[in-house]
């Protein structure tokens, strides 16, 4: 049984990939490759999809970017998918999940890019089959061109199979991850810097309240993906060979330290927000007990100007020739008195 329908040689009618879809689906697909050990790759086109014969050491990998609903389904049928399988592949999903279908596993992962300081979430599916593996990105604009590369240049990396490559994606998803957050990282550090230096105002709180929104949403995004790599590894399945399931216990190492890494950001922004708060009442006090010593002191003269204004007959400083002075000179010794003492107890 020919793993590909013949091609024949005239280049007018190559059948490259894409090449003979409809304009939309050629747009769709970023690289339809047959890897074969020994030999060079193979560009095949859609409709000459056939599912290779998983021992032959071969491997067919399709990548796809904002595919249509027709162009999944091309695919699936070429690639002998069920109908369920090909409806999970066209939706649109928001958190990361695993389904086994019959002869494919599905891995939906959630991409995260970061642009001024604000994460942008996209979606990369993973079809593990025998001898198959297609991606669909939505979203997300980094590429998998580099690893594309990488594992074309080493010879025998993708003739190991599809999940070993799907490893090596998941891999890459958590570099990703990491560079994302690294990032934010440097946010927080600025943010603690400009803290211990003059404090928050209006608009670091702001700030604050943002990144510690931002970071719950990575926290979100990232820690489903850590129990997804932990079953890959550890519980069996037609499409994960157990030489492989190690690769997928250290990619869900990886994302776990990265969500340990989020965790830890949001109580360095939790402390922060704690301290400035602290800081702003420690502020307010001081102020309070500033106007709360000035008031006594004030109180003295105004208590004194209050009595002599009550004009009686009978009043020492009608008297006594330096009785003004007297009560002035007394006045001002008991204010001079509250302020010492205030000063001592740092209100002022």
């Amino acid at each position: 049984m020919a793993l590909l329908e013949p091609l024949r040689s005239d280049p007018v009618d190559f059948p490259a990939s894409g090449l003979d879809s409809p304009p939309e689906t050629a747009q769709a697909v970023v690289a339809s490759v047959l890897y074969r050990s020994g030999q060079p790759p193979l560009d095949v086109a859609l409709d000459h999809l056939v599912s290779p014969a998983p021992d032959l050491g071969q491997l067919l990998w399709v990548g796809l970017r904002e595919p249509r609903a027709e162009t999944i389904h091309l695919i699936g049928e070429k690639l002998g998918l069920s109908i369920r399988a090909i409806d999970e592949v066209t939706e649109h999903h928001v958190r990361p999940k695993i389904l086994e279908f019959e002869n494919v596993t599905l891995v939906v992962a959630v991409t995260i890019e970061v642009e001024n300081l604000r994460p942008v979430f996209g979606e990369t599916q993973l079809l593990i089959g025998r001898g198959f593996l297609v991606t669909v990105r939505r979203g997300a604009v980094a590429t998998h061109t580099s690893l594309r590369q990488y594992l074309e240049g080493v010879p025998g990396l993708l003739t190991r199979g599809s999940d070993y490559v799907a490893s090596m994606l998941l891999d890459l998803l958590a570099d990703r991850y990491l560079a994302a957050l690294t990032k934010y990282e440097a946010a927080v550090e600025s943010i603690e810097q400009k803290f211990l230096l003059r404090g928050f105002g209006d608009i670091d709180v702001r700030k604050l309240y943002q990144l510690r929104r931002d970071l719950l949403r990575l926290h979100t995004a990232i820690f489903p993906m850590t129990e997804i790599c932990r079953r890959l590894a550890r519980v069996g399945t037609n499409h994960i060979d157990a030489d492989c399931q190690g690769y997928f216990g250290e990619v869900a190492d990886r994302i776990q330290r990265i969500d340990e890494l989020i965790n830890g950001l949001r109580e360095a922004l939790a402390f922060a927000f704690e301290a400035g708060s602290m800081l702003g009442q420690s502020q307010q006090t001081d102020i309070t007990k500033k106007l709360a010593a000035w008031a006594a002191i004030l109180a003295i003269p105004t208590a004194v100007a209050g009595i002599y204004g009550m004009n009686f007959a009978y009043m020492p400083e009608l008297k006594l020739h330096y009785g003004y002075p007297i009560v002035m000179a007394c006045t001002a010794v008991v204010c001079v008195i509250l302020y010492w003492r205030f000063k001592k107890s740092r209100w002022l």
